[in-house]
């Protein structure tokens, strides 16, 4: 991948404002400030953990701020969007458990400065609908589709909400076939999603040590059964962008072990939908975690974040040929 340049930020100062924190989401407003929020507390699934934000403006960074914290009822995984009308979205899950997680939303009518109270995505919902963890896209046709899956104690599956109101109102669809007396461990989530001409697209996170892909011909109510592209992963987070050129942009964990090592992470680029993928460019290559990306593009440049050592989130700004 040949980039113009690449800048690294680190967006708060470690151990000043929590403990310990996880899963950025990222997003570009039209006014050229950016948007990071995370999830942070004591530890993971901890009573005391919120969900937090910090913009860049100017270039710099603002302090982390609390933007959602239920009474004890640990946060996670953050998902910002903006939709075409102009709101900030931000989605959310909420549960001590995760096969009981229920989705959250708020939001913002200016940019992020203030927000709204939290409400339920899907009323009643246990197990989480709407993004679980990747940002939405907007299909052709203007339906918000959004990335989602579901976790049991024995089965993980993902699936996508379709929403033809910008969240207001969603439509579940079918899972995405996965032959779990054969699939190693638990199944596939986590997916992150690409529209082409042929259809809806989608990457997922997997047990079986390496990416599985998914496709809809139909807009995303059904998918063909996961199959593997290839390319090893450790069994978190990943993330795709799909540029204006029709590029797509991939950023992972190159580890071909469940559960394994949470370094390198590294970007690789696609010019044939997939197929096939370009040299690697590393963002990390020491020891420790970094992971959980998220990753958006504006014209040629990418904002991306992702988890550094759960002490601090990263922000990179690279600049495409």
């Amino acid at each position: 991948m040949h980039t113009l340049s690449a800048e690294k930020e680190i967006i708060f100062e470690k151990g000043k404002f929590f403990e310990s924190c996880h899963a950025s989401s990222v997003l570009v407003l039209p006014s050229g400030d950016v948007l990071a929020a995370w999830f942070a507390g004591t530890r993971e699934g901890a009573d005391d953990v919120g969900i937090w934000l910090a913009r860049r403006s100017g270039g710099v960074w603002s302090d982390p701020q609390v933007v959602a914290d239920e009474n004890d009822l640990p946060h996670w995984n953050p998902v910002l969007f903006l939709t075409a009308s102009g709101t900030v979205q931000l989605y959310y899950k909420v549960g001590k458990k995760i096969p009981q997680w229920q989705t959250r939303i708020i939001t913002s009518q200016d940019g992020g400065l203030t927000w709204s109270e939290p409400k339920e995505l899907v009323p009643g919902d246990f197990g989480g609908r709407g993004p679980v963890r990747c940002k939405p896209i907007y299909t052709k046709d203007g339906k918000l589709v959004a990335p989602a899956s579901v976790e049991t104690k024995t089965e993980w599956d993902a699936f996508v909400d379709l929403s033809d109101d910008d969240g207001q109102t969603w439509t579940k669809s079918s899972f995405v076939p996965v032959d779990h007396s054969t699939f190693p461990q638990k199944g596939i989530i986590q997916p992150t999603l690409w529209e082409t001409s042929e259809g809806l697209h989608m990457l997922v996170r997997t047990s079986a040590a390496e990416i599985y892909r998914s496709d809809s011909a139909d807009g995303g109510r059904t998918w063909t059964p996961a199959y593997p592209i290839g390319l090893p992963n450790n069994n978190s987070g990943i993330d795709i962008v799909q540029l204006d050129d029709g590029r797509l942009v991939l950023i992972f964990n190159p580890v071909g072990l469940n559960w394994g090592a949470r370094s390198p992470l590294i970007l690789r680029m696609s010019e044939d939908n997939g197929k096939t993928w370009g040299i690697p460019f590393a963002l990390e290559k020491e020891e420790g975690e970094y992971s959980y990306p998220a990753l958006v593009a504006e014209g040629r440049t990418l904002h991306l974040t992702y988890t550094w050592k759960r002490e601090t989130v990263a922000y990179w700004k690279i600049e495409l040929e």
